[in-house]
């Protein structure tokens, strides 16, 4: 018996792949017919206020990888030059989720790569966002993931921005 290549994969009006199989807070797959969290929408257009504030309250609720797709939509709609900022905010999102996961050596990459592209940004940033201390913030959290420490999302977000 044959099918073909992809039949029976979720895919939305356009014909692209989209798994709409209930995640977790830090975005694993559950089972079909389980009840996860909410996915954030994909492709919507923030400012970067919106997208810092939607943000930080993801990070402080240990969902990382929900944070991740809001800094995703902000590199891919945000204007061009503020591209490889967005998307080292996704990077460290990202490697908080591996590290929560249990995945040290991959959370602690991200993080560090995150760290390396932010610190190398060259312009001013956004909505009071605070280089600097995420740099400092990803590289201390990498050490003490590779040092076997576990990760609890929640309790090791950080503060996107300077206190106001």
């Amino acid at each position: 018996m044959s099918t073909s290549r992809g039949a029976g994969r979720d895919r939305d009006e356009t014909g692209r792949a989209r798994n709409a199989r209930p995640r977790d807070g830090l975005g694993r797959p559950l089972p079909y017919g389980s009840t996860g969290v909410a996915r954030q929408p994909e492709g919507v257009v923030r400012t970067p206020e919106e997208t810092v504030a939607e943000a930080q309250s993801l990070l402080d609720a240990g969902r990382p990888f929900h944070a991740h797709e809001v800094f995703e939509d902000a590199w891919k709609s945000g204007p061009p030059e503020q591209e490889a900022l967005w998307r080292a905010l996704a990077q460290l999102a990202v490697g908080l989720t591996h590290a929560a996961r249990g995945n040290a050596k991959g959370g602690a990459r991200l993080l560090r790569r995150g760290a390396a592209s932010l610190k190398s940004w060259p312009g001013t940033p956004p909505a009071r966002l605070n280089p600097p201390a995420l740099v400092e913030w990803a590289h201390a959290l990498a050490a003490r993931v590779e040092a076997g420490a576990p990760v609890n999302p929640a309790e090791e977000s950080p503060r996107l921005t300077s206190a106001s």
